[in-house]
């Protein structure tokens, strides 16, 4: 017996029902009398959500819902298109009219996250954006911002990639950058910095912006617009364009940062353009069609304007590939438009189809549809990096986005394996069987598992200048750790069950001391302490040791009073802010909380119904949940993303669980 059918038939042992002015109510436990579950509105807002939903689903069986970053991505298409001279008139237009709706009024900028705190290198971009578009400096908006700016130290306290993207305009001189040449793709594996050593979201951008860097790209920039006003020092008299090295190791390597900067004008021809000729190989091996490098915008853009400055002709098809790739990111909004950093079709559809397969009562057949387009997704034998480390080890993953061949990442892949085991083990057997193979060999030397990379825990790589981002390798973490495990233990096979064990133990290191788990891919303690929850109980744990009672103790703990759970992405900066909130609940936090209880066998709880109530209550017009807030990092404290497709399956698989437990 599975995990989710023990539970499903200890509840239905325990429940009854009693009447209420004619309704049925949920009753199963002696605290019923503090709160109680409409019967009749619950059938009919899961009726009403789980249609909504599958009116969505695209006709070969998928759900993508749009994924929204900040204003830096938006902002950098508009740079980008300045910097090739390939403006879209238009377009530009409609992107601009997105990004000054998102000023934030309260500080004058645009922060990182809906509701955030003022970002000063994501308001230098999109005032510079507004004033490639035409915007007045004088126009109130720009005053705002432009104040704002300065009053935080000008843009000379701009991050890294800003930084170098202001050199390529000409803003700043190129002394103001950390050196990022070429000559990186020629370093061996045993050298402290090799690519292997970073992630892949570092590798891909990286490579064509070593191009762009070494061969001091220099934008087009037809209108001519600079802009000096944002800086309050002269920014070729600026002296402090590097923050202050607060540890031994950061000095370190600013005195290795100087020592390059000296001897890079020195590096001989011959080497530059050899190192120049690998790095342009290493981009177009890994172009992938017309979804782009790495399935993600800053690399995309990196590769056009690398081989734009190459010589690649408008209509050279790699030139097209990129071009379209970046076209594709685009979401229409009509009077205005924005650009998404990546496209999200297999996640969005693994969840969605998770959370419809809850009620196995309903009509399976859209998910079965959804599990058959995903298999055709599955990556085999492609020339992943990930090979770098596991050359032995035969493929068997998914990637995140449409194509993305190179890059498969674990937790796409142990959602994908879970939902095919959960919908038919038997179809799908041979897809399963290569999945947990690849999963299994994926797992880290300390039991865990990261995103895209095995023992991908080189810390010290994110001291380097360049890195103030923080965010170079891939290490890993809890929550993709628990989906690993969750499904590897559900799937329950015996060669598989050491990497279970060893994983378990992972996470108990993990823990927090309030008993919840770090949220690294969604936001945040929330998030994780459900993974972990879901895992353990998929994995066939014992819910009543003292690690998840604590797990469920501290979910009970933040539950807030309107029944709903919250938390903010300043959480990231304040661990003391887990779980907390001070705006609102919000429906996918609240989904999480509910999932998790109801794992750890809390079906019968006051606060999971208390939950459910607040879920029911917040439903919207269209029988489905629509919230602004972002729902997850995509690197903790500097870049954030906003699913617009959890405000609308968690809720509904909250829902469907409750549902099916809690059915006499």
């Amino acid at each position: 017996m599975d995990g989710f059918q023990g539970i499903s038939n200890e509840s239905q042992q325990q429940g009854d029902f009693a009447l209420k002015d004619g309704m049925p109510l949920v009753n199963t436990t002696s605290d019923l009398n503090q709160v109680e579950i409409n019967i009749s509105e619950l059938e009919q807002k899961f009726t009403q959500a789980r249609s909504a939903l599958l009116s969505l689903q695209n006709k070969d069986g998928h759900w993508c819902f749009p994924l929204e970053a900040d204003c830096t991505i938006p902002a950098e298409y508009i740079l980008m298109m300045h910097f090739m001279d390939e403006v879209d008139v238009v377009l530009e237009t409609r992107i601009a009219r997105f990004i000054r709706d998102k000023q934030d009024l309260k500080h004058g900028g645009w922060p990182l996250y809906y509701g955030g705190a003022f970002d000063i290198s994501c308001t230098i971009k999109a005032y510079y954006a507004l004033k490639l578009v035409g915007d007045s400096p004088d126009a109130a908006h720009m005053v705002r911002a432009r104040t704002a700016i300065l009053e935080r130290g000008g843009a000379a306290k701009a991050n890294v990639f800003t930084r170098i993207l202001l050199a390529m305009y000409d803003q700043i001189p190129w002394r103001g950058i950390p050196v990022v040449p070429s000559e990186l793709v020629l370093l061996p594996r045993w050298f402290p910095f090799h690519l292997s050593k970073v992630s892949y979201w570092s590798r891909t951008v990286m490579v064509p912006l070593s191009i762009l860097c070494t061969l001091k790209a220099r934008a087009v920039n037809p209108r001519k617009v600079q802009i000096r006003e944002l800086f309050i020092t002269p920014p070729e008299e600026e002296k402090n364009y590097f923050p202050p090295a607060e540890t031994p190791l950061k000095r370190f390597f600013m005195l290795v940062e100087h020592i390059l900067s000296r001897i890079e004008p020195y590096i001989p021809k011959p080497v530059r353009q050899y190192a120049v000729r690998h790095a342009e190989r290493w981009t177009l091996e890994r172009l992938n069609g017309e979804c782009g490098i790495g399935a993600i915008f800053p690399a995309m853009v990196n590769a056009h304007e690398a081989l734009a400055l190459l010589g690649y002709a408008y209509d050279h098809p790699s030139r097209v590939q990129c071009r379209n790739a970046l076209r594709g990111l685009l979401v229409d909004e009509g009077e205005r438009a924005w650009c998404q950093p990546c496209t999200s079709p297999v996640w969005d559809t693994v969840l969605t189809s998770l959370a419809l397969q809850e009620d196995p009562t309903t009509d399976q057949k859209p998910v079965l549809q959804a599990l058959d387009w995903l298999v055709k997704q599955q990556i085999l034998d492609e020339p992943g990096d990930w090979r770098d480390n596991c050359p032995d080890l035969p493929g068997g993953g998914w990637a995140f986005q449409y194509a993305n061949p190179h890059y498969p990442d674990l937790d796409d892949t142990a959602a994908v394996a879970w939902a095919l085991d959960q919908g038919d083990a038997q179809r799908y057997q041979n897809t399963l069987e290569r999945a947990a193979n690849w999963l299994a060999g994926m797992q880290s030397r300390n039991g865990g598992f990261a995103a895209f990379n095995i023992d991908n825990t080189f810390h010290y790589l994110n001291e380097i200048p360049f890195a103030d981002h923080g965010a170079l390798i891939d290490p890993p973490t809890s929550d993709v750790t628990a989906r690993c495990i969750g499904f590897l233990g559900k799937y329950g096979k015996p060669h598989h069950q050491h990497a279970v064990l060893r994983g378990i133990s992972f996470l108990l290191r993990e823990q927090e001391p309030n008993g919840a788990w770090f949220g690294r891919w969604g936001t945040n303690y929330i998030y994780g302490t459900w993974s972990v929850l879901e895992a353990m109980q998929l994995a066939k744990q014992d819910m009543n040791q003292p690690a998840m009672q604590r797990a469920v103790q501290w979910l009970k703990s933040v539950q807030r009073a309107d029944g709903g759970w919250g938390e903010s992405n300043d959480s990231y900066l304040d661990p003391k802010l887990a779980g907390q909130f001070d705006e609102t609940s919000t429906a996918f936090q609240t989904a999480w909380a509910i999932l998790g209880l109801m794992a750890a066998g809390e079906v019968n709880s006051e606060s999971v119904r208390r939950g459910i109530n607040y879920l029911l209550r917040s439903q919207s017009s269209d029988h489905l949940w629509e919230e602004p807030w972002f729902t997850a990092p995509g690197f903790p404290r500097v870049f954030y993303l906003r699913y617009h497709g959890y405000s609308k399956f968690f809720p509904l698989w909250a829902l469907a669980r409750y549902r099916a437990l809690t059915r006499g």
